[in-house]
Order: structure tokens, then sequence, then C-alpha cells
């Protein structure tokens, strides 16, 4: 069901590479919401989707533009503006990758060039996007910036690697330039640390099917999906959130407040049964 919560209002989208990704679900919400924006992945990530099609779906422009690039970031945010005839009041980044994790490289032992590649692309491309936003003066007042974090952030979870020390820089920037520029323009930023979810970047983390189970369990209300998040963010989007900024909203069941559940605990009994040891 759609309530118009983002009538009249103009953005852009970061990520989406097919029907799996957060991005491409909040797309579809934000047109159904009633906004109109523009899409944009690195060319690489165009050629390997099928970002077109969720385009002509929501009468959407593509923009290739390099979120690492602060070149193709003005270039974006300038032809974006164009297009859409006016100032954005959305921005969603959904953007995250490790060299090393897809190079098998465990956390002790890290390629540092690569290390940099996945900081960059994770998360200085946030602050890159603000910042040439803000310099070209992009964005409406009461507008809202998202990115999407995990709680690898503040906790450890083995096989998440160096894209805890990205999502950590990234929560970071979201408070540092929430303050800029929520006291200079009204523009709130925030960050949704969303439950494991089986998009293409998450299917090619280590033990990810275990750790989907494992949080699932574990959360009172299971895990969120791809869709709920999209949600999440049409109303982080829309004028009911108008307050809410420097925050890193968890998006994840309970899991984010939990021990241990009834769930889980018997799932973890099991597995010392099957050795031949019982817990009361």
């Amino acid at each position: 069901m759609a309530y118009n919560l983002l009538k009249g209002k103009r953005g852009i989208i970061f990520g989406a590479l097919n029907e799996s990704s957060i991005a491409w679900k909040v797309a579809e919400r934000a047109h159904e919401e009633g906004a109109i924006f523009t899409l944009s992945n690195a060319p690489i990530a165009l050629r390997m989707g099928e970002i077109q099609v969720l385009a002509d779906k929501c009468g959407s422009v593509v923009i290739p533009a390099d979120a690492a690039n602060v070149a193709d970031l003005k270039a974006l945010i300038a032809q974006s503006v164009e297009v859409l005839g006016g100032k954005l009041d959305f921005i969603l980044h959904s953007i995250g990758m490790s060299p090393n994790v897809r190079k098998g490289r465990h956390y002790s032992d890290l390629d540092y060039d690569l290390l940099n590649r996945t900081l960059d692309v994770s998360a200085v491309s946030f602050h890159k996007v603000l910042q040439t936003a803000r310099k070209l003066d992009a964005i409406n007042e009461w507008g809202s910036v998202l990115a999407l974090s995990y709680i690898a952030a503040q906790r450890t979870f083995y096989g998440y690697n160096d894209m805890a020390d990205a999502k950590s820089l990234l929560e970071s920037i979201a408070r540092s330039f929430g303050y800029i520029y929520g006291n200079e323009r009204k523009v709130r930023i925030n960050t949704i640390s969303q439950s494991p979810t089986p998009t293409t970047a998450g299917n090619g983390l280590k033990m990810f099917s275990n750790l989907l189970d494992f949080s699932d369990r574990l959360s009172p209300l299971g895990n969120a999906t791809a869709d709920e998040c999209a949600d999440y963010c049409i109303v982080m989007f829309s004028d009911l959130t108008k307050k809410v900024t420097m925050q890193n909203l968890f998006h994840d069941g309970g899991f984010s407040s939990m021990g241990m559940s009834v769930s889980a605990m018997e799932q973890y009994n099991k597995g010392f049964e099957e050795d031949g040891h019982k817990f009361d």
C-alpha cells in the first residue's frame, strides 16, 4: 500500500545491482510513494547487473559513477539536479565491497592496498558524496541522507573482516557530517544497521548462511528482510522523521539488544547432544 510519503521528492539511489539488492527494493518503494530519482552505480556494476530494468520500471535515468571518484560524483549530482528539475531531497548510499574478502585474505593478514580500497569504496565514498553535495548546494533543507551499515561496526563477527572497519568509519562519518549539514542546512544524515540480508554482497561473506540462521533465531522478531529495510528507508526519507539525525538505527528484529534466546540455546544444545553431551 502506498501513502504518498515521498510525493514531489527527488533523490539519488546508489547501489542497485539486481532484484536482491536493498537499493533495488528502496527504488521500487520510493517510486510507489511518489518520488522521482536517478539511479547510479559503478560502470562495472552496471555491466554486471540489471539496473536498466529497474530504471524502466521506475521511470528513472541511470547515471554511471564511481562513488569513490569526486569528479564522477560532481557530474552525477549536477546531472541529477538537472534531470529531476530541482535540488535533491534524499540520497541512499548502499555501497560496500572488500577485495580482501573476495580474495579470502584473513583479517590478520590483510593486503593494505586492498584495505585502502575497501575503506574508500565502502565508507570514504559516503563522505565524498556528502562533501560534493554540500559544495554544490544540491540538497534541500530537511533533506535526508542514508547509508546502510551492519552491527559488525560495533561488535566482532568472525569473517566480516575489514568490512567491519569500513562500517565503523561509515557510521562515524554520518555523525560528524550530520552535525555540520544539520546545523547549516537542516539536512539529516543517518545510517541503518540492517539484519544480515541475502544480497549479492551478503552471500559473499564467510559462513553467511550460518550467520543468517543464528541471527534469525536470536532476534525476537526474526531477521528484517530487504523489503522491510526499504520500508524503513522510505520513512527516513519522508517528512515524518525530520528531527532524526546523526543516528545509527538498528533494523534487525531486536538482534542488537539480545544476549541469548530460547531458540538459539536449543540449537546450541543440539550440537552438544550430537557429541554425547547435554546441558540443562
